[in-house]
């Protein structure tokens, strides 16, 4: 991989100023009002498979965003690498709160990143970590030292639930026939310690609307003689967990796999700080459920949230009303072997349970996937962590992460792969937040250390 290294090294520039065009597209999937540079992203990006030598590109149309394919197979006999990552970002919300323009990048040093960091909406997610991979891939073929086949399936909708790749995936397992996935979708622990996320939380997402009268009252005139339903919503949210923080759902735990004392015994040897963690949020204290450390809480605990909560009269000034409905957007993070389906029908029955007989409730699901764990003992991941080794200098340490991607399941339900989560962000990167950010050694470390993924999985494969 030495040339492929050079090569890398001598492009640095170009790549980074490559990324931030890319950057620049407002890919917001979660708002129709920027459909037509979501799809300019699209077009973007397959261009860009195309300059790098990619064969049989596609932009391949759903019924909502497109997908992005392109592939490069040097010989059918070599071990085949799928790429999956997505081009859409979240809305940049609340655009306030920026300290410059969210589909500006800029580049500013930190604490965290003193050699610099790019600052813009899909910075981190995913934008940046994706395109480690095209560029990684862009330098292996340019020297000579692309060791497998690969594949790359770019989606347009991640933030907004997958719904259709779903689809894609089973219409098209033939074009995605490969030996094992890899996503850069992440983060790991430290820019000094490198890790790979070994299991992902699942997600069940659900909207609520609490109803009492048929319309805004005088709160005035039937203030205490009818159901005020921002009132109600509340107390039905405040009941939903327990005084030991535990989800207060009849059957919510029981399939939730419990860790053995082993396994949150190594859980515990990745470097965490309590009163760093406390800081870098501004808290005084952390909570939730009992008898677990912060970190147990953020990863192989089932968790139920609330995201948004709404009714009633927002605007300046008073304006005294008892308000027809109220509004809420509630998550619960999953974990092994929990269904979201069934957690799903689980809240819609319970939620309806507890509603008192003045208001009407409707429950509207969302989005939702089921919780992955992939084996250490695996050769991806042992390509994966010898690829860390080799580029960080020290072996990563197995995390288990709090967060959701559903395909990850989906692609071993539908493809019968594992996938192998090398991400390269930090917790502080603010992804999904104003000022999201990712670090230029990050970036650079990610182009550096796939191509040893590649190197390491053919090796392993032919010497299993």
């Amino acid at each position: 991989m030495k040339n492929t290294q050079n090569f890398i090294s001598k492009q640095a520039d170009r790549f980074l100023n490559e990324l931030i065009i890319l950057l620049k597209i407002p890919s917001v999937s979660a708002d129709p009002s920027y459909k037509s540079q979501v799809t300019d992203c699209a077009k973007h990006l397959a261009n860009s498979f195309k300059e790098i030598g990619l064969d049989k590109i596609e932009i391949c149309q759903t019924a909502g965003y497109p997908i992005v394919y392109g592939e490069k197979i040097i010989d059918p006999s070599l071990p085949t690498v799928l790429v999956y990552g997505h081009y859409d970002v979240q809305p940049a919300d609340p655009i306030d709160l920026w300290t410059s323009p969210p589909f500006e990048p800029v580049i500013k040093k930190t604490v965290i990143h003193p050699a610099g960091a790019i600052f813009a909406r899909g910075a981190c997610d995913d934008k940046g970590q994706m395109f480690m991979h095209l560029k990684a891939v862009e330098a292996m073929l340019s020297s000579g030292e692309l060791p497998c086949n690969v594949k790359f399936m770019i989606e347009g909708e991640e933030e907004v639930g997958s719904g259709n790749l779903a689809i894609f995936v089973k219409e098209n397992k033939e074009k995605l026939k490969a030996d094992i996935i890899l996503v850069s979708d992440t983060g790991m622990l430290a820019n000094d310690v490198p890790s790979v996320t070994t299991g992902l939380r699942g997600l069940s997402y659900v909207e609520v609307e609490v109803t009492g009268p048929n319309r805004d009252l005088h709160s005035g005139l039937y203030g205490g003689c009818v159901a005020n339903p921002i009132n109600v919503l509340a107390e039905m949210i405040a009941s939903l967990h327990d005084e030991n923080g535990k989800v207060n759902i009849p059957g919510f735990y029981d399939r939730v796999v419990e860790l053995t004392d082993t396994e949150r015994q190594e859980m515990a040897k990745a470097p965490f700080s309590h009163e760093a963690y406390c800081k870098a949020l501004d808290l005084k204290e952390t909570m939730g459920e009992a008898n677990y450390s912060t970190m147990e809480r953020g990863s192989i605990r089932p968790t139920l949230d609330v995201n948004g909560i709404w009714g009633g009269y927002i605007g300046e000034g008073a304006k005294t009303v008892i308000a027809s409905k109220a509004f809420a957007k509630i998550s619960m993070r999953l974990v092994p072997d929990q269904n979201p389906e069934e957690i799903t029908a689980l809240f819609t029955h319970h939620f309806n349970k507890i509603a008192p007989n003045s208001v009407r409730v409707l429950v509207k699901p969302h989005h939702g996937g089921e919780a992955a764990v992939t084996p250490i003992d695996s050769i991806g991941y042992k390509a994966a962590s010898m690829a860390y080794e080799k580029s960080f200098g020290k072996k990563p340490i197995p995390v288990r992460s709090g967060g959701s991607i559903p395909i990850v399941a989906l692609f071993e339900r539908e493809l019968g792969l594992k996938t192998i989560l090398m991400g390269f962000g930090l917790d502080s990167d603010a992804i999904h937040s104003p000022n999201e950010h990712f670090g230029l050694f990050n970036f650079y470390k990610g182009i550096e250390t796939i191509p040893y993924f590649y190197k390491y999985f053919k090796e392993l494969n032919s010497n299993p």
